[in-house]
């Protein structure tokens, strides 16, 4: 089932949730997560399952898809394998934990097996734009089995 693809921003934590629910089980090769220092942007291109597309029994689909944030200050992580590029992780969550004195904030990309990666922001500047034709997959994510 293709369908249109998406693009979504997000300057508050509703559209955030948004952005997180149609990422949540993408996969990520640690060598396709960049942060450019001078640009104050972070990059994650993703492999996203289409859960807008998806029925009970399929088919399934993946697309191409690229996550950016703007007004970045810095970036850490936890638990991620950095000594490969091949390396591949699945992105569980993202959130938003804000500061007290508003908008900046930190977002939260949780990955399976307990890797995260904490994005400092000014303020809440998120985009999601799928850059490719979907590709079926013979698998749903499912959490159940997990």
């Amino acid at each position: 089932m293709t369908g249109s693809l998406l693009r979504l921003m997000a300057e508050d934590v509703a559209d955030l949730d948004i952005i997180g629910a149609a990422v949540q089980d993408a996969l990520v090769r640690v060598g396709e997560i960049s942060f450019d220092k001078k640009a104050r942007r972070f990059t994650v291109i993703l492999n996203r399952f289409r859960w807008e597309a998806a029925g009970e029994n399929g088919p399934y689909e993946r697309v191409r898809a690229a996550l950016s944030f703007d007004g970045v200050l810095g970036v850490k992580s936890r638990r991620v394998r950095q000594d490969s590029d091949e390396a591949l992780a699945s992105l569980l969550s993202v959130g938003f934990i804000p500061e007290e004195e508003p908008p900046g904030g930190v977002v939260r990309l949780l990955l399976a097996g307990g890797g995260e990666i904490a994005i400092d922001v000014e303020c809440l500047d998120a985009v999601l734009v799928d850059t490719g034709a979907p590709w079926t997959t013979p698998r749903r994510p499912d959490h159940e089995q997990s």
